[in-house]
């Protein structure tokens, strides 16, 4: 439980505290400032001062601090501390100062919404809407909402599903899937991975009318070989995309999922909010299909000539192609002249950087490009001394219609009362995290 919630500027000043229990005061606010803030540490988003623990994260030049002197769950904390940073940002888009001094009366409002003697209690952004409404830059009373909307906001926050409302009506229901992976790459100058992981998202935007039911089917690698194992045969000549799952190390859900079905029979099934929600998120570490291959090959001629040769090979299919292609290729601090050569795209040295920026707007599937380049160096005396530590090549794409990991949508069954088929959209994304290439 959290006994205290305080917003504080970067100068330290308290612009909002709440106190929920009776072990904190007020004054604590001042040991957070003069140990944190004063002393610009930064190593640990948990500080422990005396036998007060104070938790914080940092947004913009505004520290959100909860404050506790129990064994409190730091995870929960902190889960409820980002939740109040969307839930301020879609009341006022902007988290600084003066937002919060400008509605300073809506921030202790929904404070005593979402959390009750320090429990969460609600952090819905919807459910708060309903009843924490902002007009005018003042808040509208409750005794002027109508007596059907009350009753609907009491069973909305009460019950069993208080993401969604049962009377949502659409002309035409529609349901849109986004699959949005990042991968992560760390490759050795001999071609060896070092590191790989991707890192995935399926997010829905749902226009569905009442309360439908959905059932989401994915290639999980344990819900296939049970399959394989229940079917016999009949899985094996299914096709090689069908039979082949993909191993899934860690996953989380949106709160709308019934994870004991989940557990049970590895079946995600739920009734979606309205709008657009992350369904899940995942990573995995097996069997990842990098989309680019980059092989750089640097010569040092001498001290004051550099020659630098990198190749970038797409291993995706030819139908596809990668958008927004970003290689950075780092240069020596003493770098004067770059005579550039590209067979495609664009390249420019950007000294601010130290780093060729090659920049290719369509990069088509299977196939390879290559960037040739003289560097000509400045005599330093300093820089003389001490080698260049040859830091790693990194690159931004975004490739669609691809998934790295292999993540597919099978099925998305919706069944609701009224019988109506809705619209099914499949995307798929993979974009660059940290992909980078030692030299």
């Amino acid at each position: 439980m959290i006994s205290a919630l305080f917003l504080m500027n970067g100068k330290g000043e308290v612009l909002i505290s709440r106190i929920y229990r009776d072990d904190i005061s007020r004054g604590v606010a001042n040991a957070f400032r003069l140990e944190v803030i004063g002393s610009q540490e930064t190593r640990s988003p948990v500080k422990l001062i005396g036998s007060t623990s104070f938790m914080y994260i940092k947004v913009g030049n505004i520290y959100i601090v909860g404050v506790s002197r129990q064994n409190v769950n730091a995870c929960m904390v902190f889960e409820v501390l980002h939740q109040l940073v969307d839930i301020f940002k879609s009341y006022f888009d902007n988290l600084d100062e003066d937002s919060i001094r400008n509605n300073f009366v809506l921030v202790y409002e929904l404070l005593d919404e979402i959390l009750d003697f320090g429990y969460p209690q609600n952090c819905s952004t919807d459910v708060l809407k309903l009843y924490i409404t902002q007009g005018q830059g003042k808040l509208k009373s409750l005794d002027k909402l109508k007596q059907d909307k009350i009753s609907k906001i009491t069973i909305q926050a009460t019950g069993t599903t208080p993401w969604r409302t049962p009377d949502i009506k659409y002309k035409r229901n529609e349901l849109y899937i986004d699959v949005v992976e990042s991968v992560n790459l760390l490759m050795s100058a001999e071609g060896n991975i070092l590191r790989a992981d991707v890192s995935g998202q399926v997010m829905m935007k749902c226009f569905l009318s009442g309360m439908p039911e959905c059932k989401f089917g994915m290639n999980d690698k344990v819900i296939m070989d049970r399959e394989k194992s229940t079917n016999g045969g009949t899985a094996a000549r299914s096709g090689a995309r069908r039979a082949n799952g993909i191993e899934i190390d860690d996953i989380t859900f949106h709160q709308c999922v019934r994870l004991g079905k989940f557990d049970s029979d590895r079946t995600v099934s739920f009734i979606p909010p309205d709008g657009e929600f992350e369904l899940m998120r995942y990573r995995t570490t097996e069997h990842i299909n990098l989309p680019f291959k980059v092989i750089p090959i640097v010569r040092e001629m001498g001290r004051t000539r550099l020659e630098c040769s990198v190749t970038v090979k797409s291993n995706f299919s030819s139908k596809m192609f990668g958008a927004n292609v970003k290689v950075i290729i780092p240069t020596p601090k003493n770098t004067a002249v770059c005579k550039i050569v590209v067979a495609a795209g664009k390249a420019k040295y950007m000294p601010e950087q130290d780093a060729i920026i090659w920049r290719i707007r369509r990069f088509p599937g299977d196939t390879e490009f290559t960037l040739r380049a003289e560097v000509e160096l400045m005599a330093s005396v300093n820089l003389d001394k001490k080698a260049w530590s040859r830091p790693p090549i990194s690159m931004e794409f975004q490739v669609t219609m691809f998934t790295a990991s292999g993540f597919s949508v099978r099925f998305l069954k919706v069944v609701e009362k009224s019988n109506y088929t809705p619209i099914k959209w499949v995307r798929y994304l993979t974009k660059a995290g940290t992909y980078q290439n030692r030299i």
